[in-house]
């Protein structure tokens, strides 16, 4: 799916993609999170992503022109989840929206894992 926005010009459309790509980097940013994560489907483990995956870890879920945002994230030893999970939130819907101009309607953090 993806979002639309119009005007008098003509409209714009954003896909998922974009806002997962976008999304995974503001992401990968803030400080205390490690990296993204991503279950492989055979068998159910955690890996960690490198840079070039990090939409992999994200998933989106457009209704209209709001988004519902699922990411799935392994944080460092030490560091406060939950001060590091609000940070990304803040982060995460502050840089799509005014990157893209849709509303996030939620940022969902998962925690994977954790490394030291």
């Amino acid at each position: 799916m993806s979002t639309v926005t119009v005007n008098e010009l003509g409209e714009v459309r954003i896909s998922d993609e974009v806002l997962a790509t976008l999304a995974g980097i503001s992401a990968i940013g803030c400080y205390g999170i490690v990296g993204m994560a991503s279950k492989r489907a055979t068998d159910g483990l955690i890996e960690l992503l490198g840079m070039e995956n990090l939409s992999r870890g994200v998933k989106v879920t457009t209704h209209g022109n709001e988004v519902t945002i699922d990411l799935f994230i392994i944080v460092e030893y030490g560091i406060s989840i939950a001060a590091v999970a609000q940070n990304i939130i803040d982060t995460v819907k502050y840089n799509v929206e005014k990157l893209t101009g849709v509303t996030v309607n939620k940022v969902n953090i998962k925690v994977e894992g954790v490394r030291v």
